[in-house]
């Protein structure tokens, strides 16, 4: 069982974590939602393989941006899918599970991408 005191839970290792987000109830949008609050950040996550790398981007900049906010260390194992479709399963082998390929927001953040800004660390990132 895992708790979400600071909590890393890797998607693809957790029964219940897997059920909830190949029923859609778990959603990349509700694990950054949890990082604000009690977790520090997505672990083993399978989003489509054709996901574009400005997508990947934002949602690293969004995990960074949460830590910088929060004063915390937050951290991000996100794995585009070869060949995979929201809904497929894949099959890491091992201690690794399987996970299903979660839903990403669509909509482009290229323009906000390419601005090239910088997250600082957070402040009390030594901390934890």
């Amino acid at each position: 069982m895992g708790g979400l005191s600071g909590a890393f839970i890797p998607v693809s290792e957790d029964a219940g974590m897997i059920e909830a987000a190949r029923l859609g109830a778990l959603t990349i949008d509700k694990l950054e939602a949890m990082t604000c609050v009690c977790s520090v950040g997505l672990d083993m996550i399978a989003i489509p393989g054709d996901t574009p790398a400005e997508i990947i981007s934002a949602i690293i900049a969004d995990e960074a941006a949460i830590g910088m906010i929060n004063r915390k260390t937050t951290a991000i194992r996100i794995i585009p899918a070869p060949g995979k479709k929201e809904g497929d399963q894949v099959e890491f082998g091992g201690l690794l599970g399987r996970a299903p390929v979660m839903r990403v927001n669509p909509n482009s953040p290229a323009r906000f991408i390419n601005r090239k800004g910088r997250i600082p660390a957070p402040i009390h990132s030594l901390n934890n």
